[in-house]
């Protein structure tokens, strides 16, 4: 049995001081964003919830987002894997607890029957919950493992460009020495859809440099019309499943697959590389936070700060009960103690995977 200090629901006393703090911010950021013209049209916000903690991440994102965007004028919508179809043999449903708090925190469920990707592919969620919104109206979607920081009505989208998160890596492809290289494999892409691939490049990275090509983390993107986004995401990612093709034939797709498919369809909408009005997400406005000890190691102190006064909210602070990261790195401080240091001595523009190493020799790599 782990001797770690355990994770205790907040007194009745912390959780009103917790509900002030948030009832100020609420108002504070109201009067902030009330009568602007500048603000974008309504669109909405789409993440995926299932067990096994990923409806935990979500309830905390609802929070967040009531926290600290409270003049969202959107919907929040929770898309549920249900069992069956592509789901067979398991029960992907949410827990009890995290619905509840979903719905106290103004979620909206519906339920997500997948036919194509489901426990085979879970990433592939994401690709199938877009059939569940409103046709013809601008949404995004924000991985349920993300904080948002700040006011998203404040965010100058330009939904007729659609766009996606750059906070990645080289994660792929792989060039085989001798033979393909990262303008013939992504080139057979763009010539198997269509696609014009040259108006894509980015010309001040080197030739055959990953980064001279169209790649995006799918932590968050957004477009203006849900239908249509799905169906060229969905329809190519199921031919480049069934069919990669030899100039993909030694390269993984699993867990690649969205971001190999991703660039292609902003791109088919007339979307490209974020511009300097998206700079918020993955900084100001929203934070990718994956897992507790990668957030106490890079977040920056707002979105951790977030973090920690949402833990002790009445519909969340159950949540976290009997879950070792959050005893650990929360109520026994091991995060910002122990975790914080870390971070602080990784260069910005090393890869995480250093970080992660790190952390597992340390023993603090806890999900």
């Amino acid at each position: 049995m782990s001797d770690a200090p355990q994770f205790a629901p907040p007194t009745r006393g912390q959780a009103e001081r917790a509900a002030r703090k948030a009832q100020r911010m609420v108002e504070r950021q109201a009067r902030k964003s009330a009568h602007d013209p500048a603000r974008p049209p309504e669109f909405d916000v789409l993440i995926v919830a299932q067990g096994g903690g990923i409806d935990r991440e979500a309830a905390i994102l609802a929070a967040s987002l009531r926290l600290n965007a409270p003049g969202f004028r959107g919907r929040l919508i929770v898309a549920e894997p249900q069992p069956g179809g592509a789901w067979d043999g398991t029960d992907p449903r949410m827990s009890s607890p995290a619905r509840e708090a979903l719905i106290a925190l103004g979620a909206e469920i519906r339920p997500l029957h997948a036919r194509s990707f489901g426990r085979s592919y879970p990433h592939g969620n994401k690709i199938e919950a877009l059939a569940l919104l409103d046709p013809s109206r601008p949404f995004l979607f924000l991985d349920s493992d993300t904080l948002v920081t700040g006011d998203l009505d404040a965010v100058a989208f330009d939904f007729a460009r659609p766009s996606a998160s750059m906070r990645r890596e080289g994660t792929w492809p792989k060039p085989p020495p001798y033979h393909h290289d990262y303008d013939s494999i992504w080139r057979s892409l763009y010539d198997r859809f269509g696609l014009d691939m040259d108006g894509s490049l980015d010309l001040s990275q080197p030739e055959d440099h990953w980064e001279r090509f169209l790649y995006f983390n799918a932590g968050w993107f957004f477009g203006p019309d849900a239908a249509e986004f799905h169906r060229r995401f969905h329809d190519w990612a199921v031919a480049v499943r069934d069919d990669p093709g030899e100039a993909l034939a030694c390269q993984s797709l699993d867990p690649w697959l969205d971001q190999v498919v991703l660039p292609l369809v902003i791109h088919s909408l007339g979307g490209g590389r974020p511009g300097p009005e998206l700079a918020g997400f993955d900084g100001e406005i929203t934070w990718h936070w994956r897992n507790l000890p990668l957030l106490y190691a890079l977040a920056p102190e707002p979105a951790l700060a977030t973090f920690e006064s949402i833990a002790a909210l009445p519909e969340i602070a159950p949540l976290l009960a009997g879950w070792e990261p959050a005893e650990r790195l929360l109520a026994g401080g091991e995060g910002r103690r122990l975790i914080r240091p870390f971070g602080a001595a990784h260069p910005p523009q090393a890869p995480e995977r250093a970080l992660r190493k790190r952390l597992k020799r340390a023993g603090l790599w806890l999900t």
